[in-house]
């Protein structure tokens, strides 16, 4: 079985292929078998598209895949930064088991730092999280981007 580093390891591989105008996030979907199913990089920049985060990107391609249609129980989401409120939603709604992420966001986070969307206990699903996995190697990644996309 694959531990957390490993997941996010693959995220981090996933976040390399992201076309340089986008923020370098990447996600990777995996099922209750470790078995790969999807992942994918930011493009809301590549395709014009505000949804185009990293986490719904490969939920989209994971569903395609799994053989439960939308539902993916069962699944863990690994990604490179803490999700923000529509991400964190979206893997709510795809029923993930567990959520596993890099870097924490002050800023957007809805995954404990923000808002703390996935523990609402109103909702009729709460992943299992855990965050700060390769955490300075994440957040390396990010901000070698915005070393050179902000002054």
């Amino acid at each position: 079985m694959l531990s957390d580093e490993d997941l996010i390891r693959a995220a981090l591989s996933a976040a390399a292929a992201a076309d340089p105008r986008d923020v370098p996030v990447g996600a990777v979907v995996f099922d209750a078998s470790g078995r790969e199913l999807a992942r994918a990089a930011n493009a809301r920049e590549a395709t014009g598209d505000p949804t185009a985060h990293a986490e719904v990107l490969a939920l989209r391609r994971a569903a395609r895949v799994h053989g439960d249609g939308w539902r993916l129980e069962g699944a863990t989401l690994a990604v490179t930064l803490e999700p923000c409120t529509m991400c964190a939603g979206a893997l709510t709604l795809a029923r993930i088991d567990r959520l596993v992420f890099g870097a924490w966001e002050p800023k957007t986070g809805a995954v404990g730092s923000l808002w703390d969307v996935v523990r609402d206990r109103r909702l009729n699903h709460r992943p299992q999280v855990r965050g700060g996995i390769l955490e300075s190697d994440c957040a390396a990644t990010l901000d070698a981007f915005f070393r050179t996309h902000r002054p």
